[in-house]
């Protein structure tokens, strides 16, 4: 479906926050470029491997001007490294997802780390996937490296509505079995599901080659457990509400959900997969240019 048909289907705020979506995007990369740092993305050219018809947007170094002399037409040289990176982006769409305390929700934070990353991939000429997902996988956009696929996944990004429960495994799972070509799989969520589970899939991703880079988004509610009072909690993805005093349960919640990301994080790096904890507290632009800043020392 082209940009076209795309905003025929989607209403004007849709379309008006999928424009804010590519925008903030576009900033926080443009601006993490700007510093002169390099991808770390970036695929490496080590041997020709096929030719690929020029777009706007394509770096004209690599066009092939023996073959423009001799079709009048231009055509990019493609390398093998590059033929064969592709960054499949799964955003987790369900109903946990929808918690914020403040003006932003957990779902709102993951949709910027996905698109920023989206815009940094394709901005380097690899192909980037994007799938949200709940249960089941509800919404894939196939890989592309072409740079106007941006405005498609950012479209897709601001149309959903998280609404079902959780299966993440389930989902890494069907990932592995469908990916044809190794790359990197990036996992954006609260890991609201049985962490043995998770960890089976991200071991099955890499068993095929990939790899896996999890980034575990919490609301600082979640982390810091502030209430006070006498306070009932609206249960998500079919919990009930629960009536009580939070400072009675504030030691063993605290001791627990530090277990559990400890547990994720243990678990990622038997995997040597990288564990990246993200607080939607924190300013997006400081939380992607540490993790970028990192995947480069570590590269």
């Amino acid at each position: 479906m082209d940009q076209a048909h795309l905003d025929q289907l989607l209403d004007p705020q849709t379309i008006s926050r999928a424009e804010a979506l590519g925008l903030q995007a576009r900033y926080v990369v443009e601006g993490y470029m700007a510093g002169e740092h390099k991808s770390p993305y970036r695929g490496f050219a080590i041997e020709f491997a096929q030719h690929r018809e020029y777009t706007h947007g394509d770096d004209t170094r690599h066009l092939d001007w023996k073959v423009l002399g001799r079709t009048d037409r231009y055509y990019i040289k493609q390398y093998e490294q590059e033929t064969n990176y592709v960054a499949n982006i799964l955003l987790d769409g369900s109903e946990s997802m929808k918690y914020g305390s403040g003006k932003i929700t957990k779902f709102d934070y993951g949709k910027q780390i996905a698109a920023c990353l989206a815009f940094l991939i394709l901005h380097q000429r690899d192909a980037a996937a994007l799938g949200i997902f709940d249960q089941n996988m509800r919404d894939y956009s196939p890989r592309s490296d072409n740079r106007s696929t941006i405005h498609r996944l950012m479209a897709r990004l601001a149309a959903f509505q998280p609404a079902q429960q959780t299966g993440i495994s389930t989902v890494l799972h069907d990932m592995a079995n469908q990916l044809r070509r190794k790359g990197i799989v990036i996992i954006i969520s609260d890991f609201f599901d049985d962490e043995a589970k998770v960890l089976e899939g991200i071991q099955h991703l890499r068993f095929g080659g990939n790899e896996v880079v999890c980034f575990h988004v919490m609301d600082p509610y979640e982390l810091e457990f502030p209430f006070t009072g006498l306070v009932e909690f609206e249960g998500l993805e079919n919990i009930p509400k629960i009536l009580t005093r939070p400072a009675e349960l504030r030691k063993s919640y605290l001791r627990e959900v530090e277990a559990f990301r400890n547990r994720l994080r243990e678990g990622c790096e038997k995997n040597q997969s990288h564990y990246v904890l993200v607080n939607t507290a924190e300013p997006l632009h400081e939380v992607l240019s540490g993790y970028l800043a990192f995947r480069l020392r570590t590269a």
